[in-house]
Formats: C-alpha cells, structure tokens, sequence
C-alpha cells in the first residue's frame, strides 16, 4: 500500500493493475453478496468510491434517474421525486436527498423501535418514489432492517419500487455470521447496495463499494466515457482522482483473508460483543442492540430509569474519557422520547482484556458519579 500512495487510481493507462484489481474486487463483492448471474448483459456491476457516502450517493442518484427516464417514458411528471427511509439513517442519506432535489419521507422511530416499521415504509410509497433505503446496520444501535418484509410487501402489493441496502457497516458481517439472513440480492426487489471497505472491510479509510444487480439499474447517461488520459475509459463515480492504495488494501484483505479468515474475526469480535453486553446488563444497564450475530458486533446500551435524575450518559462518557476511553454518548433518532444511550463499537483489535479493562473503568466512573455532590455533576450532565 506505501508503495501505491503517489499512485493515481483513475489513471489505467499509466496504472492498468489498479482498474484490474478493481474489477476483481467489485466481483468478489457481488458474489458475497448473491448477485445473480444470467448472461453477459445481466450482470452485477460496480465500483470502488471514497467511503460509503459517495456510495450512497451514487445509488440515489442512479435510482432517480432511472425513476425519470421512466416517468419521462410514460409523458409523466418527473418533478417531485421521493425516497423513503428511516428518521435513524446515517446523515449521508439526508445529504444525497438534498444534494439531489429529492424529498425525504420518514419513518419514525418510537421509544421501542429504532429500525423501519415495514408495514409504514411501503405505506408511503407513490407514484413519486424512485425507492426505499433499508440499513443493514444502524448507527445507533447497529439493528438489521427487516430488508425481506419490505420485499416482499412489494411484491405482494405489485408496486415497481426497488430498494437500495445501505450495508455500510453490515455488509463484511452479516454474510460471516448470519448467512442465512435474506438482506441482498437473492431478493429481487435489491436493486444496489453500498458496503465500507474502512468498516468491517478491515482496510484503511477511506474505501467504498457500490454494486448494482445489473446494468439496467446505473443509467447509461450517468456513464461518461472519457480517452483524454490516453485511453477510452467509463467513469461513473462523483470525484475523478484517488488514491490507489486503499482498493489494493481491500484487494489484499480479501485475498489474504479469504472467507474462512473473515469469519473467524466477526465470529470472534462477535462474541466478545455478547460478553461486554452480558457483563454491562450485570450492572443494571439495559442493552438497546442485538446480540448473538442478529446485528452489528456492537453494544448499545443507556442507564436504567432508576439513575435518572442523578446523572446521564454524557457524565459517564465524561468520566470514560478521562480514562482514555472514547465511548460516544448522545441522543436517539427523533421521536424516541429523547433517550439517551452510549455505544462501544467492537473492533478486530478489541481483546478479552482490553474488553475487562473498559468495564472495570465504567464501573469505577459509576462509583466517581454517585459519590459526587450535584454542583458538581451538573458539569458533566448535558
């Protein structure tokens, strides 16, 4: 990767590898992904893009093109398009839907959901809808939508609506440790979905992935085909220069990895998850994510009712960080009754011990909390 920092990723007439590599990356992502394979014209196709906001971008605007050229197709108006997703979606969403003109239609979280009601999301959807976002993986709390109930209410309903899967964070996990889970393209209503190479990927930042079921999904006009760096080249993505090194970085973990590698690391940062949610409900917090591999190998979790009024989350994420430790602490999505909650995201170098370290600081910055006067927590309380 060092050696590939100076080198130019859209150069492939000067670098022909990097596009290669590409290539061979996109495919290996859409096999994870099932992506069927009918012909040489039916095909999964993709690219590599800065993280997965650029992706998400992409998928929006690939969606709401393709909504238009239809719409424009039929003498219709193509003036009000809107997307339906979830009020807990990451702020990329909400940036492509305002970057793009596109209306955004919520569904709300309550103070005992923190995913998107199927039944709500389909419910929304008009003759105006270029698609629905379904997050395997939540910000918040790291839950999988229930991508097959949306599918399948569509396919009941016979509403020509697809759906983009934002994998951002779920993409490297779900496949690993609950392969069962029907989230991709074995459903066909899964036109595209984004995956972070930087996440789960295991690879530096920033890389991301966008695939699409097939060609017809990405629009031909949103395909510029360019010779001026002295060659005839597509390009498809929303910035033109990057770096080659993070795609050959994800090129490597794959290879090196294999499917067998990947698994043994989610499995077992999966595990450690369950034992830190484990060990955290022993002290009375309740635990807001899944466990057992039924979502991201994540523990969220708030104080129970009982300490409100004495301090909130904020102070004990205060108190964490003056230990060393960086545990966000903030709000959840609007309409969940403001709820508080903190988030510890297990990674690959997250050990047994490091895990016993962290809970033995969090019951020590409890104990901090509960001997202080209340001039004093007032500081740390937001």
């Amino acid at each position: 990767m060092t050696e590939s920092f100076s080198k130019n990723f859209i150069d492939y007439e000067e670098y022909p590898q990097s596009a290669e590599i590409q290539n061979r990356c996109v495919n290996m992502i859409a096999r994870l992904f099932n992506a069927p394979v009918h012909s040489e014209d039916e095909h999964p196709m993709g690219t590599s893009t800065i993280g997965s906001s650029e992706a998400i971008m992409l998928g929006t605007l690939a969606m709401k093109r393709r909504w238009q050229n239809k719409r424009k197709a039929e003498g219709k108006d193509y003036s009000r398009p809107n997307i339906v997703m979830n009020s807990a979606v990451q702020v990329c969403w909400e940036k492509a839907a305002r970057y793009f003109d596109v209306e955004e239609r919520y569904v709300y979280c309550t103070e005992d959901r923190y995913v998107i009601d199927p039944q709500q999301a389909v419910d929304l959807v008009d003759e105006n809808t270029i698609g629905i976002c379904a997050i395997l993986g939540t910000t918040y709390t790291g839950e999988y939508e229930d991508v097959k109930a949306i599918n399948d209410l569509l396919i009941e309903r016979n509403i020509d609506v697809p759906i983009h899967v934002d994998a951002a964070s779920g993409g490297f996990v779900a496949p690993f440790i609950n392969p069962k889970l029907e989230w991709d393209f074995r459903l066909p209503k899964v036109v595209s979905i984004n995956v972070s190479g930087h996440k789960y990927g295991l690879v530096y930042p920033g890389v991301g992935w966008v695939v699409w079921r097939s060609p017809e999904y990405l629009p031909k006009d949103l395909i510029f085909n360019i010779n001026y760096l002295g060659a005839e080249q597509a390009s498809f993505t929303l910035n033109f220069s990057k770096g080659a090194s993070q795609v050959i970085g994800q090129y490597y973990q794959m290879i090196r990895l294999g499917k067998r590698g990947y698994r043994s690391i989610m499995t077992n940062i999966t595990v450690t998850a369950d034992f830190l949610a484990q060990e955290l409900e022993k002290m009375g917090f309740i635990i807001m994510s899944q466990r057992r591999g039924h979502g991201l190998p994540l523990v969220a979790f708030r104080l129970p009712a009982e300490r409100e009024g004495q301090f909130d989350e904020f102070a004990l994420a205060h108190q964490l960080r003056e230990r060393g430790w960086i545990v966000p602490a903030y709000t959840m999505a609007p309409n969940s009754n403001n709820l508080k909650l903190m988030r510890v995201v297990v990674r690959e170098d997250f050990t047994k011990s490091r895990c016993d370290a962290l809970l033995s600081d969090i019951k020590l910055g409890l104990k901090t909390l509960g001997d202080m006067d209340k001039a004093m927590l007032d500081k740390y309380t937001q």
